[in-house]
């Protein structure tokens, strides 16, 4: 069976980003092709990035990115849900991201993003980040706006166009990672 991660990407506090994870967690679990799993980057305390050798080489020396590389490796695709800060995502997920090279490697990757105009420029750099580590991203993305798919800023309404995405876009990464995974093996 396929294992997908459904990974946050704000460990601000009082943060939206985990009500939109268990969001998409509550759509994945009803596909039948693969095991979804919440993988919240804040329960991993990375620090920013303190390896002394790049991540390409493999040779971690940190605990912490011991641990992260064990979590990130199990997985054969992945769903991002990034809030857009500044035109971009957040500083912890590129952080998260960058710790780690050989485990990203030809896995799949789908996206839901949230923000002012729905988190898009947010998913547009995490593409670019996502090719220099190897992942093939699909292009189906479910985006929502804090304006008209959140109550008060607090909880989510997602609308039925956005579930149809989300289900088209959690098929195609697991069509892609069952590809990918000839490759790997």
């Amino acid at each position: 069976m396929l294992k997908i991660a459904i990974i946050t990407g704000s460990t601000r506090p009082m943060r939206i980003n985990r009500k939109v994870a268990e969001w998409v967690y509550s759509v994945a679990k009803m596909q039948s092709d693969g095991i979804f799993e919440l993988v919240d980057i804040a329960d991993y305390n990375l620090p920013m990035f303190d390896e002394p050798l790049p991540p390409t080489l493999g040779e971690y020396r940190q605990k912490h990115t011991k641990i992260w590389s064990q979590k990130i490796a199990d997985f054969d695709g992945f769903v991002f849900v990034t809030p857009e800060y500044n035109h971009s995502i957040t500083g912890v997920l590129k952080n998260a991201i960058d710790f780690l090279y050989s485990e990203w490697n030809n896995k799949s990757a789908g996206f839901v993003s949230y923000g002012a105009t729905g988190g898009l420029r947010a998913i547009e750099h995490l593409r670019l980040i996502l090719s220099e580590v190897q992942i093939a991203h699909v292009r189906p993305q479910t985006s929502l706006s804090l304006y008209d798919d959140f109550r008060n800023f607090e909880s989510i309404a997602p609308r039925p166009f956005q579930i149809r995405s989300l289900n088209e876009m959690l098929e195609l990464v697991l069509l892609w990672a069952q590809a990918l995974k000839s490759i790997r093996t």
